[in-house]
């Protein structure tokens, strides 16, 4: 299978050092040289399958460009961590957005790797019509080579989700730096704990614009069911509640 990636930071960069042991792969990035890396969009012509890693705020853009360039039996993806914005225009090429659960608070090639998205879970959400089954085998046989689960969703679905356990935490950890800035006993004591819960703080700050910029609503009413389940903590059966969650959270990881 013939591979294009665009974008060559931590998705990018990791999905790039992975595939071209088994793979034919060449990227296009504006920032990264190098062997099979390329600066113009016309080499992706006869590729098979496309990966684009952009940052949300520039996939538009990019897969609009794609149009005047590809063959309409092309398949393509994009891994934006938000869904629906993609899914409001269909393509001339075979379209499919999803979303590689995957990542760290780094961000660049220089700390992209191998093994990244081993274990995690791959969102498809699928919303190009008549889209062909070999298109849906290839991206799959992708999501599978790199020891990622592919799961099925709608956009809609995603972003809900997304915002819950992913863009939520992160305003989360942000706020929990600002509420403890002003007090330098607390900073200055801070451990593991706190460590562990401000890690998302660390976020790359323009995906971070763009999640909450694009997906304001979703996170709002996250953390509106945060605080109900603050108030239900702190007013109710609180031994019982700890043990269930904890059962809960270990069904998950």
């Amino acid at each position: 299978m013939k591979i294009g990636i665009i974008g060559l930071g931590l998705i990018g960069g990791s999905l790039f050092k992975e595939l071209k042991k088994n793979y034919d792969v060449i990227a296009v990035s504006q920032s990264q040289n190098g062997a099979n890396i390329y600066k113009s969009y016309e080499i992706l012509k006869d590729r098979e399958l496309i990966f684009v890693c952009t940052p949300m705020n520039k996939t538009l853009d990019v897969l609009n460009k794609l149009e005047n360039i590809l063959e309409p039996e092309t398949t393509v993806t994009d891994v934006c961590s938000l869904k629906k914005f993609v899914c409001e225009k269909q393509r001339p090429y075979n379209f499919i957005p999803s979303h590689p659960m995957a990542g760290t608070e780094n961000k660049g090639f220089e700390n992209s790797f191998e093994g990244l998205f081993k274990g995690a879970k791959w969102v498809i959400t699928e919303c190009q019509k008549n889209c062909p089954q070999k298109s849906k085998a290839d991206l799959i046989e992708i999501i599978n080579y790199v020891g990622a689960k592919p799961v099925f969703t709608t956009a809609e679905e995603h972003d809900e989700a997304v915002a819950m356990i992913s863009h939520m935490p992160m305003v989360i950890s942000q706020a929990l730096i600002l509420a403890a800035k002003d007090n330098p006993l607390a900073l200055d004591i801070a451990s593991s704990g706190f460590r562990d819960m401000t890690r998302l703080a660390m976020s790359n700050e323009e995906m971070a614009n763009d999640m909450v910029t694009m997906n304001h609503k979703n996170i709002e009413n996250s953390i509106l069911k945060l605080y109900k389940s603050v108030g239900e903590l702190l007013n109710g059966d609180y031994p019982n509640i700890i043990t269930e969650l904890k059962n809960i959270r270990s069904k998950m990881f």
